[in-house]
């Protein structure tokens, strides 16, 4: 099933997806470190991370949402695409969560509660990025109907007549 939303002839969905969940381990990172060192400002860049992990994740569901509706209903698919989708939005509501409180806080710094929703949040996105690669690699959501091991370029012009359909089977 190919993507409804493309850039150049790629899926824009896992293209945007790789900002926020890089962001937000990172502010997880970050909160490791201003424990091990007491350092505010690894409290303080974690802050920024999170703030810029959400609307990226905000961003990157948009397209996910649009393709998600492309899905035909009953499927399998379907059932994955909505566990993969409402896990995303609880995982970013848990850094809400987390930098609100660093919020109020004053200094950034997190408390224990901070730290747990994030901890948390990332652990989520474990799962919903595996529930993801399961949506494309598994269930082939996403990819173009003319994937092969000899497909032209997204970017040609115009579809090229192919030789048969090269499949690599695992041996």
């Amino acid at each position: 099933m190919e993507s409804r939303v493309k850039a150049f002839g790629h899926a824009v969905h896992p293209m945007l997806i790789v900002f926020p969940f890089g962001l937000l381990a990172t502010a997880v990172v970050f909160d490791i470190l201003h424990l091990i060192t007491d350092g505010s400002g690894f409290a303080v860049a974690a802050a920024y991370a999170i703030a810029a992990g959400i609307v990226g994740g905000v961003v990157a569901a948009v397209p996910g949402w649009i393709d998600w509706f492309a899905i035909p209903a009953g499927t399998r698919a379907k059932r994955v695409g909505l566990i993969h989708g409402a896990g995303n939005v609880l995982l970013l509501v848990l850094f809400a969560v987390s930098w609100l409180l660093r919020a109020n806080a004053g200094d950034w710094v997190p408390g224990a509660w901070a730290l747990i929703f994030g901890f948390a949040g990332v652990a989520l996105a474990g799962v919903t990025g595996w529930l993801g690669g399961e949506l494309v690699e598994r269930l082939g959501v996403g990819v173009d109907d003319g994937a092969d091991l000899q497909a032209t370029s997204s970017l040609s012009r115009g579809k090229t007549a192919r030789p048969g359909r090269v499949r690599h089977e695992p041996s």
